[in-house]
């Protein structure tokens, strides 16, 4: 059986839309030689459908050139031209027409349509409805009140009149709104049921005052104005064009999109599986259901949908694997609890961090399944409420050396804060703590550093060693490699090679150079004049790239020859991530900034060490010593954990743990990756690696526009050619960055993959998303590494498209 369906734009945006596919399908025509096409643009989807009972249909959506407004305004004309294209359909084969929106109005719900044609007809208002009704009951059971009475915005239209009769037969009060002016309110009290319990009235105003939970279905457009909701309110908004006018930002409301129906993974559409996120309008829903049942009824017409004929399609749908859309705002699923959470219940931590934090963030999450919440953790595992555990490859992206909770940390705090000692005593009195994490510092780190400055992060650190350089040099330029990254605050940023994080944040520090990674004649070029050089052992978030051997202590020699500082940055390196205590030992730095794992995760610390040639020049005077300080910096809570850190580092040899077990990891990756071209390299050192994809779709996006315009008729090549240089450069360039994208999605869906289905959290640096770090806690396991390896080689292999 085939179907067609006359679908509309809901909005301008939407109309211009199927406005320029129809003039491009004129321009095609033209070229052929063929008539000019009609005004409609037929959409190439839903050609071919097999359903979850093995039933099939074949069907052609043509989408109108005008919104419900404009459709609605010039009705007559309209009107005929619906009646047109629905004999156009039926001339092409349709047994059954379904009208959408407004095409349905337009001819009193279909009804006056259907005397002018000799086909079936159905407005899709019965499996839009049960879509609605069934999204409702959802939300009431979220809500946990089977009583809360619902308001409903367009009484007594079809949907608004079907949905008061369905909630009183569940027993729930109404507040029915209908169009002021038309007809009074107490005369529509005969549409109901006698013992209704319904409320009826023409002032939406009065509606909203009187309930939280409202069905929207005037089909008016914009007629509810979020500003005038209740807190805690929730709508259904059933209606196209939307009742709820858009833009709000409010978060104590929500706003669901109803009646919308998804097809269940047993269906298949034009040959794909429809995933069960996919939402479709009802009214289209409805026409394909029947089609696949093989009824070419004109089943929702009129006014009057029986509400028998309502449940009846929803459990036909159902059959043929069409259920309910999950519950989504603005085309976005929308979790269950945030139901709840909007009524002021308590808020969940994803709902706080998308409202209060990050929302493009948390949707980023959301969109690669990395939405969790973490309530233990211990080791290199991590616990979720539910008690599912998950083995952690980021550790705080190099925070956690000790792993999670780790006894000599936390029992460390707990001695501290039992022994009743004073945290913050600094620049008032002597730090005890403080003054010891020094001197214990000062003997394990490479060279001849004597003085330490603490502060919080590693960006203070680095921060911190810029100003030393400045005031002990008195020089002001700095040279620092590309691709680096040194923190997020202004000086860090100065001196940080990626512009994804400097961009948006000029003019910066001035007087900062970049020079390639690695590049010993480029340093020599540079370093002349400048207060330091500042640089990685390992570049971490550039994409774990370990420099060619020599490079770190050819820079420490060209730096003295020319009377600048080595600032080296072992701020992710360090502590025996690499393999050994420092990456850099065997290298004298002037300066060396540490934090992330200093203190186990557990309490923020930086240090920036110095030699006391150095620190003399910047600080050695009385009026000098007080020139940088930090208020919370070199507390003695922070340090007398870093010590506990710093010597369970030392006692279980966690360095030589990084050593064995890095090589070991590398080696079995580097192995379970070699048939898959996409992987180009495993790289690193220690317990500090990668996994760099290819990016693998330069030239796609040409290809494909190459391919579209030599295989359809009418030498679209010629068209194509007269476009302005700008449009064509601007296509290319839009080209350019969704090949650079679907390189990045396949290293999202790859941290994707291994969360989801192998419970190993990892993922990409900052510099690159085509690069995957692998930096385990160092008190990882062999049994980690095989599980890891295992879980890799079985992603790759679902992720793989070649032979």
């Amino acid at each position: 059986m085939k179907f067609g369906f006359l679908a509309h734009p809901v909005n301008l945006g939407q109309r211009n839309e199927i406005r320029a596919g129809v003039l491009l399908a004129g321009a095609l025509a033209e070229r052929t030689g063929r008539p000019a096409a009609s005004r409609h643009l037929h959409l190439p989807a839903f050609a071919d459908i097999t359903s979850a009972a093995g039933a099939h249909c074949t069907g052609e959506v043509r989408y109108l050139p005008n919104t419900a407004e404009e459709l609605l305004a010039g009705r007559g004309a309209a009107a005929g031209f619906v009646v047109d294209q629905v004999r156009q359909l039926a001339a092409g084969g349709a047994d059954l027409v379904g009208l959408g929106g407004a095409t349905s109005i337009l001819g009193g719900r279909g009804v006056h349509t259907q005397q002018q044609v000799d086909i079936p007809l159905t407005s899709g208002n019965s499996l839009t409805t049960h879509a609605a009704h069934e999204l409702v009951r959802t939300v009431l059971a979220q809500l946990g009140d089977a009583d809360e009475p619902v308001g409903i915005v367009g009484f007594p239209g079809a949907i608004g009149l079907a949905m008061a009769r369905l909630l009183v037969d569940d027993g729930l009060p109404v507040v029915l709104v209908c169009r002021k002016g038309r007809v009074r309110p107490q005369d529509l009290r005969e549409e109901l049921p006698a013992a209704a319990d319904a409320t009826i009235t023409d002032d939406v105003a009065d509606c909203l005052r009187q309930t939280r939970l409202i069905v929207a279905a005037s089909s008016a457009g914009g007629v509810l104005d979020p500003a005038a909701f209740r807190p805690g309110t929730i709508v259904v908004d059933v209606a196209l064009p939307r009742d709820v006018r858009p833009g709000s930002s409010r978060h104590d409301i929500l706003v669901l999109d109803g009646g919308l129906v998804s097809a269940t993974d047993r269906v298949r559409v034009d040959g794909l599986d429809a995933g069960p996120t996919e939402q479709l309008n009802g009214c289209l829903a409805e026409t394909i259901v029947l089609a696949l049942d093989g009824r070419a009824d004109s089943y929702s017409l009129g006014r009057e949908l029986d509400v028998r004929r309502i449940r009846e399609i929803g459990a036909i749908a159902a059959r043929h694997g069409f259920v309910t859309a999950p519950p989504a705002s603005g085309g976005r699923l929308v979790p269950l609890e945030r139901i709840a959470e909007v009524r002021g219940a308590a808020r969940s931590a994803r709902s706080r961090f998308a409202a209060n934090v990050n929302p493009p963030l948390a949707d980023l999450y959301a969109a690669h399944g990395m939405d969790r919440v973490f309530t233990g953790g211990h080791g290199a595992t991590l616990t979720t409420a539910d008690g599912t555990d998950y083995l952690d490859f980021v550790a705080g992206y190099g925070c956690l050396n000790l792993g999670h909770n780790h006894p000599a940390a936390t029992g460390a705090v707990q001695r501290f804060l039992a022994s009743g000692e004073p945290t913050f005593v600094q620049y008032t009195s002597i730090p005890a703590r403080t003054a010891e994490l020094a001197e214990r510092l000062c003997a394990i780190t490479p060279g001849r550093l004597e003085r330490v400055f603490f502060g919080n992060s590693g960006a203070e650190a680095v921060e911190a060693a810029l100003k030393l350089a400045r005031a002990a040099t008195g020089r002001t330029r700095f040279v620092y490699a590309e691709n680096s990254y040194h923190g997020k605050t202004f000086g860090a940023l100065s001196v940080t090679g990626r512009t994804v994080h400097t961009g948006p944040f000029g003019p910066l520090v001035p007087d900062c150079v970049a020079v390639p990674f690695g590049d010993e004649q480029a340093l020599r070029d540079a370093i002349g004049g400048a207060a330091a050089f500042v640089v990685e052992p390992v570049q971490g978030e550039g994409g774990v790239i370990v420099p060619p051997p020599g490079y770190l202590a050819a820079a420490a020699r060209l730096c003295r020859e020319a009377g600048a500082l080595l600032i080296v940055d072992e701020i992710q390196t360090g502590l025996g991530r690499t393999g050994t205590m420092f990456a850099s030992d065997g290298v004298e730095a002037d300066v060396l900034c540490l934090a992330k794992s200093l203190s186990g995760g557990l309490v923020p610390i930086s240090a920036t060490l110095a030699t006391a040639e150095v620190w003399d020049a910047a600080y050695g005077t009385s009026s000098g010593a007080m020139l940088h300080t930090s208020t919370f910096g070199g507390g003695n809570l922070a340090s007398a954990v870093a010590l506990a850190t710093v010597d369970t580092l030392v006692a279980e040899d966690l360095p030589g743990r990084a050593a064995r077990l890095g090589a070991r990891l590398r080696h079995e990756l580097a192995e379970a990756c070699a048939p898959f071209e996409f992987v180009s390299e495993v790289r690193g050192i220690g317990l500090m690696n990668a996994i760099a994809f290819d990016g693998g779709f330069e030239g796609a996006a040409g290809a494909m526009a190459d391919d579209l315009l030599t295989r359809l008729p009418g030498n679209l090549h010629a068209l194509a050619d007269t476009l302005p240089d700008t449009v064509r450069a601007a296509l290319r360039a839009a080209g350019s960055e969704v090949e650079r994208a679907l390189g990045d999605l396949r290293c999202l869906r790859f941290v994707g993959a291994l969360g989801r289905d192998h419970r190993i959290l990892t993922f990409v640096t900052a510099n690159s998303n085509r690069v995957v770090r692998i930096q385990p806690p160092l008190v990882i396991t062999d049994a980690d590494v095989d599980r890891f390896v295992k879980a890799t080689r079985s992603v790759c292999e679902s992720l793989d498209t070649g032979l």
